[in-house]
């Protein structure tokens, strides 16, 4: 596991239920590990927005932040985050219409009792940790530079 760098953070981590504890880390992890395997993203910062953990580019710069938390309202189920001024979400929703589960304009959401797609959401997570350089190999940019298609 990625060690915590900043103690807020950290507190967060303790204060969500056991039962989704474990599923946000591997969220985190999966973020960290893509970030790492991600040409140009560079150090990923860890820091809380609007109280949730959230995950920046701030060296590079070369994406928008993601956010992960726990539903209280729907004890069981756990989000991730993505700036809604975005298209990340509605891409994500023509690619993949059956293996995400999405609200709104702004997240996908997860449900502890079942198993996270790690290799569809890890391309996700990509998407967003680049969404400010150029484009991930497969996706190209059109009308005014925020929109990401599947070429």
């Amino acid at each position: 596991m990625t060690p915590f760098h900043n103690a807020a953070v950290a507190r967060a981590f303790e204060g969500y239920p056991p039962h989704i504890c474990g599923k946000l880390l591997a969220l985190r992890e999966l973020l960290f590990e893509t970030a790492a395997s991600t040409e140009g993203v560079g150090r990923i910062e860890e820091t809380l927005k609007w109280r949730q953990p959230a995950y920046i580019t701030s060296e590079t710069r070369s994406g928008t932040a993601i956010r992960i938390d726990w539903k209280k309202s729907e004890p069981s189920r756990y989000a991730m985050y993505f700036h809604c001024q975005t298209r990340l979400v509605e891409t994500f929703r023509m690619m993949f219409p059956n293996e995400l589960t999405f609200e709104g304009t702004r997240a996908l959401v997860f449900d502890q009792a079942e198993t996270v797609p790690l290799k569809t959401l890890a391309l996700c997570v990509a998407a967003a940790l680049t969404y400010h350089r150029t484009t991930l190999p497969g996706f190209c940019r059109r009308g005014s530079g925020r929109e990401i298609m599947k070429v």
